[in-house]
Order: C-alpha cells, then structure tokens, then sequence
C-alpha cells in the first residue's frame, strides 16, 4: 500500500516537466519542423506527423469506435507557425487546420516516440481500411 507522501512524489513527478530545454526551432516549409533540445536530441518531424498527432481537441476528427482516426494527410503542408508565449507554438497547415498548440514538451515527446507512434498511426488507419493518401476528388 502506497503512503499518501508516495502518491504525491509519483504526482509530482508526471507534473513537472523532465524535458530538456529546446534551443532550436526552425520551420522548413511546407514540409518538416527541426526541433533541437539541450541534451542534443535533434528531431526532424514531418507535416503529416505533425498534424496527425496534433494536441488540439477539434483537429477535424473521425472517430471511429471511439478511437482518434486522422487519415489522409500524407500531403498536408506546414503554412506558417507562430509562437505562443514562451512554451510552444500553433502550427497552421494547408488543410486550414490550426487549433493546436505545441508545446515545447510536446515535440519532445513527439520527437522521442516517434517510431512508435508513427506506427500506431500506420497500423490504426489499416485496421480501418484508411489510407494516408487523401481521397481523390471526383
């Protein structure tokens, strides 16, 4: 059994930030952002990465069984981003879509999970029968 004290250090642990500082951020539009950090760790995320995993609640969602599907945004371009305080910033891309605000945590954790979520995202839209393509217009 866990002591109250116990429960608050676990608490405390997952509420401060244990990112490192990033000290560079660089837009290569329309297709990748360099995020660098000052452990070293350098990521080169894509637009459709990016978009896909977007930490806005309205990013132009399907759900499917209640499950977050974005699909068909292989394409998608990185239009501008802006910065928002001192903690991250709002990206907008080409499919107007730019409600999202990431924090420098953020592309931390997009930046060191990437293989897995890119994954997961590959294996979500196959089980649904989706496909990071868009769809042909008629």
């Amino acid at each position: 059994m866990m002591s109250m004290g116990g429960v608050y250090r676990v608490l405390r642990r997952f509420c401060v930030s244990s990112s490192p500082r990033l000290t560079r951020f660089i837009l290569h539009q329309p297709k990748f952002v360099l995020v660098e950090f000052s452990n070293g760790s350098v990521f080169n995320l894509s637009a459709e990465y990016l978009r896909v995993q977007s930490p806005a609640a309205d990013s132009k969602i399907r759900s499917i069984n209640g499950e977050k599907v974005i699909y068909g945004r292989q394409h998608v371009g990185i239009m501008s981003a802006e910065q928002v305080g001192n903690y991250g910033v709002r990206i907008i891309f080409d499919d107007l879509h730019k409600t999202g605000i990431y924090s420098w945590d953020y592309f931390y954790h997009l930046g060191t999970n990437k293989y897995s979520l890119m994954k997961n995202y590959i294996k979500t839209l196959k089980k649904y029968g989706l496909s990071r393509d868009p769809r042909k217009r008629r």
